[in-house]
């Protein structure tokens, strides 16, 4: 019966006395958190939960764990990035000319030794870390019954489960867009996770859009000398991105020999021969007609939600699987949380680690602190950028009197020393009370670099920091230095 009648006592009066029923006994679940991706997120997630006395299961849909991160994105690119500036000899070559290389003919697998290297790395030391902190690690695809039973499907041996669990955490992150009237096969045509099976380097290129991920392979490609061409349907590349410093990257791209096609849209995509063989005609609705040799589709992702069953429980994601949710990333059901790239922009590991750490705290009614508006973004095209705060086109649609400083690098011994001479970091502060608001970097170690500003925000700092400071010679560090006293100039 839901309700159980009271017992009664006498009373002095005679009259029957309602006796208080017994508190029922909580629930016994067989986890406190159980967590459906083993990503940047999940992950932090996990370790959070643990940390906190929690039992926690994490369920990956893969043997391998660390999600499209660890596997097929940000560790893989990041790390190709790094060989291709290594074996190109790229850093060194406003030393020792434009020829300068450190291998001649660098192959598809010279790039691969050294990313296989770091994925299994990155994936021993992952499950090392959920093993030590007693993180039960399930592999199987998950699908919620309801608010706390998940059922689960094993992929590494035979059998289903169901678990029970005081609360759920969806962390699947994202999948790769294919339409399908583009005739992908993963050799002529592919997706940036398909790009890790590559047998050869292509000596042309095009790439179908200018996000993050477009951009990047874009500038690595075109550092290794392959021809490539970008088409991108708006007019601006990473149009969150302060305009000055993406002004900046389009120069430097076109300086590597990259084709932009901005605003202009893709019509078809289809094999056609070439005289290396198989190639890819792209046809742009603007009459535009681009062979080359391969072609890299980098033009959106959607949220993994699809086999998770939401339709069991009333959670509904958009048209792009991302799921809803408020300040504390709970999503319409109280006890479910949804963190990572499957809540949308911006798509970070950064940002999602953070994300998995504050809704586990949350969870479990532990005090957290964090500041969303100056988590920082890192772009790991060729040249580097890196960005935190406000930057100059929002703070002039909100009406904020700003102010900026600018340093280059080619202006500090420890640019000429790295042989970089195309950097700058750009400073924007209020111009009355000096507060700094935004920080801005283009060139080598912008993302290291970065945090520095990060910190002096999160403090409410001013620029006069900056110019109060001693900073170890040299280093780009200095950098803020300069640019502070540039700041300070314009206003006096």
């Amino acid at each position: 019966m839901a309700e159980r009648l009271a017992a009664t006592k006498p009373t002095s009066n005679g009259k029957p006395q309602a006796e208080p029923a017994p508190a029922p006994k909580p629930r016994r679940y067989d986890y406190d958190m159980v967590i459906i991706g083993s990503g940047p997120a999940g992950h932090r997630a996990a370790i959070q939960s643990a940390k906190l006395g929690k039992r926690v299961a994490v369920i990956e849909k893969k043997t391998l764990i660390g999600g499209v991160s660890v596997n097929t994105g940000t560790i893989p690119s990041k790390t190709l990035r790094e060989a291709v500036l290594h074996l190109s000899g790229f850093r060194q070559r406003s030393i020792y000319g434009a020829s300068y290389t450190v291998k001649q003919n660098i192959t598809m697998s010279d790039l691969l030794l050294r990313a296989d290297h770091v994925i299994r790395h990155e994936i021993e030391i992952s499950r090392h870390q959920l093993q030590r902190n007693g993180v039960e690690l399930f592999a199987g695809i998950a699908t919620l019954v309801n608010e706390h039973t998940v059922h689960l499907s094993f992929v590494d041996k035979k059998g289903e489960d169901e678990i029970t669990t005081r609360h759920i955490m969806i962390a699947v992150g994202t999948t790769v867009v294919k339409p399908p009237h583009i005739p992908f096969d993963g050799e002529t045509i592919f997706t940036s996770d398909g790009l890790l099976k590559l047998d050869h380097l292509p000596r042309t290129l095009t790439v179908v859009g200018g996000g993050v991920i477009g951009c990047e392979y874009a500038c690595m490609f075109a550092t290794l000398g392959a021809q490539v061409t970008l088409v991108e349907l708006s007019d601006r590349l990473l149009d969150f991105v302060d305009h000055e410093i993406v002004d900046a990257l389009v120069y430097h791209m076109r300086q590597q020999r990259v084709t932009l096609r901005l605003g202009e849209n893709v019509r078809t995509i289809e094999h056609c021969d070439t005289r290396y063989g198989t190639g890819v005609k792209t046809c742009l609705e603007s009459g535009k007609e681009i062979v080359t040799e391969k072609a890299l589709y980098a033009i959106g992702r959607q949220g993994a939600t699809r086999s998770l069953g939401l339709e069991n429980i009333g959670i509904v994601p958009d048209k792009r699987g991302r799921i809803q949710v408020n300040e504390h990333y709970q999503t319409a059901i109280p006890t479910i949380y949804a963190v990572g790239d499957v809540v949308g922009f911006p798509s970070l590991a950064s940002t999602s680690m953070e994300q998995g750490r504050m809704a586990a705290c949350h969870a479990f009614g532990i005090e957290h602190q964090s500041i969303p508006e100056l988590f920082p973004y890192g772009i790991y095209a060729i040249p580097e950028i890196s960005t935190c705060g406000a930057n100059e086109e929002e703070l002039t649609r909100a009406g904020i009197p700003y102010e900026i400083g600018k340093a280059y690098y080619k202006e500090i011994a420890r640019g000429q020393i790295l042989g970089d001479t195309i950097g700058m970091l750009k400073l924007v502060f209020h111009r009355e009370n000096h507060k700094l608001l935004g920080v801005h970097i283009i060139g080598e170690g912008a993302s290291e670099l970065i945090h520095i500003g990060q910190t002096v925000m999160a403090f409410g700092g001013t620029v006069d920091y900056f110019i109060n400071n001693v900073f170890n010679y040299p280093t780009l560090a200095e950098c803020y230095k300069t640019a502070a006293f540039d700041g300070i100039n314009r206003i006096m």
